[in-house]
C-alpha cells in the first residue's frame, strides 16, 4: 500500500494533540477519530498494481520551432518566439494522445524531444530552452528538412513555425519534401513590413555596416506550402486561436493513426474505507444510524466509477440536461474527475445543443469503445455535427461509417440529404471552409479513427442534433485510467545543447 498525498498526513499531528487534551466525553473522542479518518481518506491510500501497457491510437506530428535571433522581433506580441511557444503549448493541449516530436533549429537543427505522448515532457523541454543563449542569426530550412527526413516515423506531418529561411532556391527544399513524404503545415511568424530586433541592452540590432536589421517574413514559406499541397497559416489574435487553426490544418491532412503502446500505472483506491468508517461513526453518534447503513453499503460497498461528489455532479448534470439547461449541464460534466462513457456522451450532447459543434465533435472523438453499437451511435452524432458546420464531405463519410456498422433509417436519410446539400453547394461554387489553407486539395481521411467516435440512439434525422438519451447506453465503460506521473521539475538545458545549436556561428555566411 502507498499514499499518493503523504504531506496531508501532517494534519494528524494537531489532531493527536487535541486527542491528548480532549475531554472524557465519548462524543469528543469519536469526533476526533472521524476527523483523523477523513485526513487519511484525503491522503488517498492506494494499492499500486504497477505499470500496465495500454494501446492508444495516435498521429505522428513533428513540430519544428525556429529559435534564431530574428524570432525575438516584436511585430507579433509579445515576440515571435514567445507567441510561438504559447501556440505550441496550446496545441499540446489539443492533441492529448498524439505522438509528438519537438525540434528546435537555426542554422542547425536539434532534437529537443523524441516522439512521445507525454506532452508534459515536451512542454518542459520547450520552456527550458533559453533564447538568450542562442547566438546564431541564420535559419537553414534545408538542414531542418534533412533532419526530419531521418526520423523513423512512417508519416512525417511537419508543423514548421518560422519567420523564414536563408534559402532562395525552393527546388532543393521541394525535392527533400517530396522524396521523404513530408507533409508541411507552415505557420509564418512575422509580417511583410518587418520589424527591428532589440538587443538585451535595449538598442536595435545592426549589421556589420551599421544599418538597422529589419526582419521580414520570407515569401519562400508560402511558396513552399503551395508547391507541396501544404497549409500556410499566419498568427491569429491569440495563441489559442492559432493552435485551433493548426489543428484544423492537421485534420485536413490524409494522416493515418498509429497503434502505440503507453505505460500507465494502475491503482486500487482505498479511500472509501476510512471515509465509510468516518461517516458510520458520525451517524451512529448523531442519529439512530441504522436506516443509513443500507445506503452507505450500496454507495461504498464496491468500486464505483466515480466518487460521491462525482455522483452528485452527474445527477445534477443529467437533471440540468433534461431541463434544457445545457450550459449548466456542460459545466457540471466537465468537473467530473472520473468520466464515464455515459457522462462523456452527455457532455458532447450538451455542446451540440449549445451550438458548439467543434467541441462536440472533439468530445465524441475522444470516446473509446469496442462496442459496434456505441461506435455507430458516435459516428452518427459526429456526422450530425459536421452537417451543422456544413462540412458535408465529412458528414457523408461518418454517416457511411455508421451504416457500415448496421442499418439505420435516420443515418440513411441524412446521408441522402447531405449528398444533395453538397451537390447544391458545389453548384453554387461555394468552397469548403479552410484555415488560410493554400492547398484546397487535401484529403480528410484522418477523421476515420476507430474507437474515438460514437452516436446517440434517439437522434432525429436530417442532422438535427445529438442530445441523445443516456439511459439507452448499455456499455458503461470506465474511460479514464489513473496515470501516475513522477513529479517533474524544470531543469535548464546543458551547455552542450546550445553548442550544437550555435554550431557554425563564427562562420555564418548569410546571418540575415
Amino acid at each position: 500500500m502507498s499514499i499518493l498525498h503523504p504531506s496531508l498526513l501532517w494534519l494528524l499531528l494537531p489532531i493527536a494533540v487535541l486527542f491528548y487534551y480532549r475531554s472524557r466525553q465519548i462524543t469528543d473522542t469519536i469526533h476526533l477519530i472521524v476527523l483523523a479518518l477523513l485526513v487519511i481518506a484525503l491522503s488517498r491510500p492506494v494499492v499500486d498494481q504497477g505499470a500496465q501497457e495500454r494501446k492508444i491510437e495516435a498521429q505522428e506530428i513533428i513540430i519544428a520551432l525556429d529559435v534564431s535571433y530574428s524570432m525575438r522581433a516584436d511585430d507579433i506580441a509579445p515576440s515571435r518566439y514567445e507567441f510561438a511557444v504559447q501556440t505550441i503549448e496550446a496545441l499540446l493541449e489539443e492533441n492529448l494522445n498524439d505522438n509528438i516530436t519537438l525540434i528546435a533549429f537555426t542554422t542547425n537543427p536539434l532534437l529537443l524531444s523524441p516522439p512521445t505522448t507525454d506532452h508534459q515532457l515536451i512542454s518542459l523541454a520547450l520552456r527550458s530552452l533559453k533564447p538568450e543563449n542562442i547566438l546564431t542569426h541564420g535559419t537553414s530550412l534545408e538542414k531542418l528538412l534533412k533532419r526530419v527526413s531521418e526520423l523513423p516515423m512512417k508519416e512525417k506531418n511537419l508543423i514548421l513555425i518560422s519567420d523564414g529561411g536563408d534559402e532562395k532556391n525552393e527546388l532543393i527544399l521541394n525535392s527533400i519534401i517530396r522524396e521523404n513524404g513530408i507533409r508541411p503545415i507552415i505557420l509564418a511568424m512575422g509580417t511583410s513590413r518587418g520589424s527591428t530586433i532589440s538587443k538585451p541592452d535595449g538598442s536595435s540590432l545592426k549589421d556589420n555596416e551599421g544599418n538597422l536589421v529589419i526582419s521580414r517574413i520570407n515569401p519562400l514559406l508560402e511558396t513552399l506550402a503551395a508547391d507541396n499541397s501544404g497549409s500556410y497559416l499566419t498568427p491569429m489574435n491569440s495563441p489559442e486561436a492559432t493552435a485551433a487553426e493548426l489543428q484544423e490544418a492537421l485534420d485536413t491532412q490524409e494522416a493515418e493513426k498509429q497503434q502505440l503502446s503507453k505505460m500507465t500505472r494502475s491503482y486500487v483506491e482505498l479511500y472509501p474505507i476510512p471515509l465509510f468508517a468516518a461517516l458510520l461513526l458520525f451517524l451512529l453518534v448523531h442519529t439512530r444510524g441504522v436506516k443509513y447503513l443500507m445506503l452507505l453499503s450500496v454507495l461504498f460497498g464496491s468500486q464505483a466509477q466515480a466518487s460521491v461528489l462525482d455522483l452528485i455532479k452527474l445527477d445534477n448534470a443529467y437533471h440540468a440536461y433534461a431541463q434544457e439547461e445545457y450550459h449548466r449541464s456542460a459545466e457540471l460534466l466537465t468537473g467530473v474527475s472520473t468520466p464515464t462513457l455515459q457522462s462523456q456522451v452527455a457532455l458532447a450532447n450538451s455542446y451540440y445543443k449549445l451550438g458548439e459543434y467543434k467541441r462536440a465533435i472533439k468530445t465524441y472523438q475522444g470516446i473509446r469503445s469496442t462496442s459496434p453499437q456505441v461506435k455507430q451511435m458516435l459516428y452518427y452524432n459526429i456526422a450530425n455535427a459536421y452537417t451543422q458546420l456544413e462540412s458535408y464531405d465529412k458528414a457523408r463519410r461518418y454517416y457511411t461509417q455508421a451504416l457500415q456498422l448496421g442499418e439505420d433509417e435516420d443515418a440513411r436519410a441524412n446521408l441522402a440529404l447531405v449528398a444533395l446539400l453538397q451537390e447544391k453547394k458545389d453548384s453554387l461554387g461555394i468552397a469548403h471552409p479552410k484555415s488560410q489553407n493554400n492547398s484546397g486539395s487535401k484529403s480528410e481521411d484522418q477523421e476515420q479513427t476507430e474507437g474515438k467516435e460514437t452516436r446517440s440512439e434517439d437522434q432525429p434525422s436530417s442532422g438535427s442534433g445529438s442530445g441523445g438519451s443516456e439511459q439507452k447506453q448499455k456499455n458503461k465503460e470506465k474511460m479514464k485510467l489513473i496515470e501516475d506521473r513522477q513529479s517533474k521539475q524544470e531543469q535548464p538545458l546543458g551547455s552542450k545543447v546550445y553548442e550544437i545549436i550555435n554550431k557554425g556561428y563564427i562562420h555564418e555566411k548569410q546571418p540575415w
